[in-house]
C-alpha cells in the first residue's frame, strides 16, 4: 500500500510515517496543508490518503472532494481528532472512505488499514454507529424493500424485527454489531468468533447483498431499520 500522508503537524507526520514503514506500508509523500495535499495526490497517484480535517489553506474536506473528482481510485479516510458528528457526515459525503480518530492506537490504526486492503472502509469504534442512525433518519425503514440486486425473502414480507433477507441468522448478527460500530475484534468477542471468522462473514454478507464496501452495508441496514443488538 503506497499512502500519502496530509497534516500541518510535523511530529504527528513523523510518527506515521515511523509506524507505517514498521509494517511494511510505503509512504510515498507528505503534506502539510490541503492544497499540497492535492497536488501530492495528482502527482503521485497513492493508494490511499490519510487526510487530517484541520489544515491551513485549503482544509480536508476541500481536498478530499478536490482529489476524488479527479482521481475516484484513490482511496481517502480522514485522520482527525473531530468526533463531531457533522465532520464524520461530510467527510463521508465528500468521498472518504474511512474516518479514523488520532486518539486510535498505532496497532488498530494499522489493523484498519489492512482491512481497507481487503475492501472493508475503516471508522473509529462507534462511528459507524452514528452513520447508521442517520442513514436511518434520511431514509425511512422499509423493510419490505428487497436488497439491491435480489429479490425480497419471506422474513422481509412478514416484517420480522431484524430480519434481513438473503443472510443467514448468524451473519445478520454480524451485521447488526458491525453497524453498530463495532470492530470485527469486539464482534468475534460478542458471538464467540475469530476475527478472520468475521470477515469471512462480512464479505459473504456484502457478496449475498451486491454490495461493494461497508459503507453500503451500512447504509443499507439503515435502510432495514435494523434495531440495535441486545
Amino acid at each position: 500500500m503506497r499512502v500519502l500522508l496530509a497534516d500541518d503537524h510535523r511530529l504527528i507526520v513523523e510518527g506515521l510515517t515511523t509506524l507505517l514503514a514498521a509494517h511494511g506500508i510505503d509512504v510515498v509523500g507528505v503534506a502539510g496543508d490541503g492544497r499540497e495535499a492535492v497536488e501530492e495526490a495528482l502527482a503521485l497517484n497513492p493508494d490511499l490518503v490519510l487526510m487530517d480535517l484541520r489544515m491551513p489553506v485549503m482544509d480536508g474536506l476541500a481536498a478530499t472532494r478536490l482529489i476524488k473528482a479527479q482521481r475516484p481510485d484513490i482511496r481517502i479516510v480522514m485522520l482527525t481528532t473531530s468526533g463531531e458528528d457533522q465532520d464524520l457526515f461530510e467527510s463521508v459525503q465528500s468521498g472518504a472512505c474511512g474516518y479514523i480518530l488520532k486518539s486510535t492506537s498505532g496497532k488498530a490504526l494499522v489493523e484498519a488499514l489492512r482491512g481497507l486492503e481487503e475492501g472493508v472502509p475503516p471508522f473509529s469504534p462507534g462511528l459507524a454507529a452514528r452513520l447508521l442512525q442517520e442513514f436511518a433518519r434520511l431514509r425511512p425503514a422499509q423493510t419490505s424493500e428487497p436488497p439491491p440486486g435480489g429479490a425480497a425473502g419471506p422474513a422481509a414480507a412478514q416484517g420480522l424485527p431484524g430480519a434481513v433477507p438473503g443472510l443467514t441468522e448468524r451473519q445478520t448478527d454480524v451485521l447488526r454489531l458491525v453497524a453498530s460500530g463495532l470492530t470485527y475484534i469486539q464482534v468475534g468477542d460478542r458471538l464467540g468468533l475469530t476475527e478472520r471468522t468475521v470477515r469471512y462473514h462480512m464479505l459473504e454478507i456484502m457478496a449475498r447483498l451486491h454490495l461493494e464496501h461497508r459503507n453500503q452495508v451500512i447504509a443499507y441496514a439503515g435502510k432495514l431499520g435494523l434495531p440495535p443488538p441486545e
